[in-house]
């Protein structure tokens, strides 16, 4: 079966629940206040503000402010007299009866697209699980309706900060692109030299060298500096666990989705201050 490219993020796309629930679609309404002023899409996260949803920024995290993830909206179109559903909300509409369907399940796994920069896709790893990222503040899609927000990529040891949004739980394998390989030469410190490399290397790149059994071993560690084709040098994020093997075979492979949830405290059902 071949799988989508993931060519631009996507925002937060709930999956399941933390411990092998089962996401069931359920979802809660808010309402929105009249002509609110900013356009919200389809997995953007919310908050409430005096009961009512508000668009949140949370490239470094708004502690116990978040509501849910949007995923989409109804309110009556004053020209149609007609109850509208919509896949975002777009600024200023003049409803007064517009409500916002939220996942608002602290729990909920959702699976988000990974970048380096605005919408430019790069790459999760490994090394990411039970990390915390920051993420992409991006305007959405008019087109689809679809955010475009993103995780962010990081280009060093990954944070460990508690204020950060998201807390990575595991990649995604099914859209994982297998890059190629290329030939180790030697490292200083987290600079790997080897064979030219005739494809580009995302930030992020997950970075693995086979035994002589053939066996995979990862590092540990990801590309933390986009390298172009035919580079001979590769900046890891850090030094791999165990030392490569002398002309030993590296493998890179990009994973540009991973699977996250919100970070513990972010959510307002996790906080004990409640939202003003």
């Amino acid at each position: 079966m071949a799988y989508p490219v993931i060519d631009a993020p996507y925002g937060l796309k709930p999956i399941n629940l933390i411990g092998g629930q089962v996401f069931a679609g359920y979802t809660r309404e808010y309402p929105i206040p009249y002509a609110y002023n900013t356009d919200i899409f389809y997995g953007d996260i919310v908050g409430l503000t005096r009961g009512q949803v508000a668009r949140l920024s949370v490239s470094t995290g708004t502690v116990g402010t978040v509501a849910g993830i949007f995923l989409g909206c109804r309110y009556t179109n004053l020209t149609t007299k007609q109850v509208q559903f919509a896949q975002y909300w777009p600024a200023n509409t003049t409803a007064g009866d517009a409500v916002a369907i939220i996942c608002d399940d602290p729990d909920t796994v959702f699976k988000a697209a990974v970048c380096s920069a605005t919408t430019v896709i790069a790459s999760g790893a490994r090394a990411m699980i039970g990390q915390n990222l920051a993420m992409i503040n991006n305007t959405g899609n008019l087109n689809t309706g679809d955010s475009r927000n993103a995780l962010l990529a990081p280009t060093a040891t990954p944070a460990t900060t508690a204020a950060l949004p998201i807390r990575v739980l595991g990649l995604v394998p099914e859209t994982a692109v297998s890059l190629g390989t290329a030939t180790f030469t030697s490292i200083a410190t987290e600079t790997i030299t080897c064979s030219a490399i005739p494809f580009a290397l995302p930030v992020g790149t997950d970075v693995g060298s086979l035994a002589a059994n053939g066996q995979y071993i990862s590092s540990g560690s990801f590309v933390a500096t986009a390298a172009a084709a035919g580079a001979t040098t590769v900046v890891l994020n850090q030094a791999p666990i165990a030392a490569f093997g002398a002309s030993a075979t590296l493998v890179f492979v990009q994973y540009p989705e991973l699977l996250v949830k919100l970070n513990f405290g972010q959510h307002e059902y996790y906080a004990a201050e409640a939202t003003a």
